[in-house]
């Protein structure tokens, strides 16, 4: 009887961890997205048009491109105080990001991309000059050191692999300048300790043929979240950060860059409060335990650039390896009572390979065609507790990922003013994992097509239409799971779009219609009873299919030299049309068809103003984002629960004279209550014992008020 009950808390400690979302011992099997894409490299002011890119490795202004794009400068990163990647999700429309711990985040695009297990590949890609960062929880990292950030909706794996399927952010940072110059920034705030600090050097150590340049930045936060029990802050945060790079200007022709970054991300693990429904907006919490987590990233890579002027091209070599060393020791109960603990370490090391060569045919006719390597070895431990009965439950996996791919894009110009666009990637994959208990091989082929028409009636004013595949892994689920396997996910979008400028510039405006054919979406996972045991267990699965459509509008108005206005706005109706695969496995359907924690409308606005003040320039900035309700974790068979609308205010007054630069900043100014994550009842009912389950969420960030101020030289 004793062993029985052992098993069944054995198991649902397994059950609730992934319930919770911190991923049992067995890692997801997944494709591992297309390593190095082809980044934009450079960017500045375009004349009366905004800004140049070269998204699809040619120079053209950012209204020209047949591609939903959201470009955001160094300067509006400072503007709004967006002091990490997740910040930039206000500033581009459709795009959710929410994260309940510094080791992950929840992230999607137009609906696509969330996954609560962070074993599971995300759905919509990061990339650091074009280099694919192989974790959601780069979108909690510090941005340092940016000439910009780019968001591309819509699927991306003809250019950029797999596991774009909802999209990609991509952060260029800045180059090696050939003199000596350098910046130092940081922020402060009162209420929760806040405190960022931020530095870059660059220069010469052979001028015009060896540049450099190195960052580094530190952030902390105590948060807002008490734990009543040990009176210390559930959901603080620490990050350091620091990255290098060096340029070799080998020839008028040939360049070579190397770099390399190391970043330590620790922070409180799933500060969950307990609560009696989405409107009770509690900042303190019961956990017999301070959880925390902790990520190590070190990577380097290199890129080689030749141009050959015999046949018009430019041959690009990239390689890269990432090393993400992780330690979890956490609460898994989420209560008060000192019932099951989990002692989680992995390791994951990815190397990719890429070789891309463009080629200008004629005028009017070019190629991009390329190959790519990646593979990825993952080992993971689990040590869960159960406290009441003294008994350690160990685990124990490894993984072992390869993906090769080759692709390949056509660019047309029948006329001056059309332009045809297609490309299609191939990818074959093969995945082993083995645990102590299960060994299981997952392999697939995909072909993701792209195809895209432009029509520019004039030079400020074009239209297009454009069709593209998405595709993210599937992968394995823990012993005892009836299904042991689950498939991929797949889209189809569908997008219709125009951006123009006028008034010399002074006015841009991008919009876009977009329907997505959505099969096979993963994105919530179950709480099923085990097919060797009468205990419940956590596994992921394909819930079913997804219509989705929606539109998009940016705009940014420069009224006079001092004064601009900027906002967008994104609207989603997005929705299962089946749960087969989730009715298939647990035999009941989600409360609701909508898709989880993803809001039907979200919006941001914001202007900024500069006045001549004596020798310098006093800078006014106010914004506001919204976002609509969103639907909660729940199995209720009663009704969804969901997490109210809510508008964050963010302003700031700095005084700029010279190199230096002083200020003050107010983020969430009137103190907005909202939850980023929510799970109600019936989900960690489903895993403890009859008593210990309660509504439970994360709540958002409080305001803060603060300094903030920059010195360059």
């Amino acid at each position: 009887m004793r062993r029985a009950r052992l098993h069944r808390w054995i198991l649902a400690g397994s059950a609730l961890t992934g319930a919770t979302l911190a991923g049992w011992a067995q890692p997801v099997l997944a494709q591992q997205a297309g390593g190095a894409a082809p980044e934009p490299v450079q960017a500045e002011e375009a004349s009366g048009s905004g800004i140049i890119v070269t998204a699809r490795r040619r120079e053209e202004r950012l209204e020209d491109i047949p591609v939903s794009v959201t470009a955001v400068s160094d300067d509006l990163l400072d503007a709004v105080q967006a002091t990490n990647v997740r910040d930039v999700a206000r500033l581009a429309p459709n795009l959710t990001i929410d994260s309940d711990t510094p080791t992950r985040s929840f992230v999607s695009m137009r609906g696509i991309g969330t996954t609560l297990a962070d074993s599971v590949q995300p759905g919509v890609g990061i990339f650091v000059d074009g280099i694919f960062l192989p974790a959601t929880s780069f979108f909690n990292s510090p941005l340092m050191d940016v000439e910009r950030v780019e968001v591309l909706r819509g699927p991306q794996g003809t250019l950029f692999g797999n596991n774009t399927l909802g999209g990609a952010v991509n952060i260029v940072t800045k180059d090696p300048t050939n003199d000596l110059s350098g910046q130092v920034n940081g922020s402060y705030a009162w209420a929760d300790d806040f405190a960022s600090l931020a530095g870059s050097l660059s220069g010469a150590i052979v001028p015009d043929v060896v540049r450099f340049r190195v960052s580094g930045a530190y952030h902390r936060e105590d948060g807002f979240i008490t734990n009543l029990m040990t009176g210390n802050h559930l959901n603080s945060s620490r990050q350091f950060s620091v990255r290098g790079r060096l340029d070799f200007l080998l020839s008028p022709d040939a360049k070579l860059t190397l770099g390399m970054f190391h970043d330590n991300v620790r922070g409180g693990y799933f500060p969950y409060n307990q609560i009696s429904g989405p409107t009770d907006y509690d900042y303190t919490s019961e956990q017999n335990l301070d959880s925390y987590g902790l990520d190590r990233y070190t990577g380097i890579n290199g890129k080689g650039e030749f141009d050959i002027g015999s046949i018009d091209s430019k041959l690009t070599l990239i390689g890269s390896y990432v090393h993400r060393k992780r330690e979890v020791v956490w609460d898994v109960d989420l209560g008060p009572t000192d019932f099951i603990r989990s002692n989680d370490f992995g390791k994951l090391d990815t190397y990719s390979a890429e070789a891309r060569l463009e080629t200008r045919l004629s005028d009017s006719l070019s190629t991009l065609v390329g190959i790519f390597y990646t593979k990825y070895n993952d080992h993971t431990e689990t040590n869960t507790f159960i406290v009441p009965e003294n008994l350690l439950a160990p685990g124990r996996a490894e993984t072992s990922n390869r993906n090769q791919a080759v692709f390949a894009n056509v660019f047309w110009n029948p006329t001056d003013q059309l332009e045809i666009a297609v490309g299609a990637r191939y990818d074959e994959q093969a995945l082993t994992s083995t645990s102590a208990f299960t060994t299981a091989a997952y392999k697939v082929n995909e072909l993701q097509p792209r195809a895209s028409v432009t029509m520019h009636w004039t030079p400020d004013f074009m239209t297009y239409a454009s069709v593209a595949r998405g595709v993210r892994g599937g992968g394995q689920n823990p012993p005892g799971s009836p299904n042991l396997i689950y498939g991929n996910d797949s889209v189809w979008t569908y997008e219709l779009g125009t951006k123009f400028s006028a008034f010399d510039g002074a006015l841009s405006v991008a919009a876009d219609v977009f329907y997505n054919d959505y099969s096979d979406y993963i994105g919530v996972n179950a709480i099923v009873p085990s097919t060797n045991s009468s205990a419940a267990i956590a596994v992921m699965l394909n819930t079913g299919d997804v219509e989705s459509y929606g539109a998009e509008i940016e705009a940014t108005w420069q009224v006079n030299p001092e004064w601009q206005i900027y906002g967008n706005v994104g609207l989603l109706h997005a929705r299962t049309t089946n749960q087969d695969g989730f009715i298939a496995v647990t035999g009941f359907a989600l409360p609701t068809n909508r898709l989880l924690y993803t809001p039907d409308w979200t919006f941001f606005v914001g202007s900024n103003y500069e006045i001549p003040l004596g020798n310098g320039t006093l800078k006014l900035d106010a914004n506001l984002a919204g976002k609509g309700d969103r639907p909660g974790f729940s199995y209720s068979q009663i009704g969804p629960v969901f997490m109210d609308a809510y508008y964050i205010t963010n302003a700031s007054i700095k005084y700029e004279i010279g190199n230096v630069s002083l200020g003050v900043f107010a983020n969430n100014l009137f103190d907005e209550k909202y939850y980023s994550t929510y799970f109600d009842i019936s989900i960690l009912g489903a895993a403890l014992p009859p008593g210990m389950a309660s509504n439970t969420g994360v709540t958002g960030a409080r305001r803060r008020i603060g300094l903030t101020g920059s010195l360059k030289f």
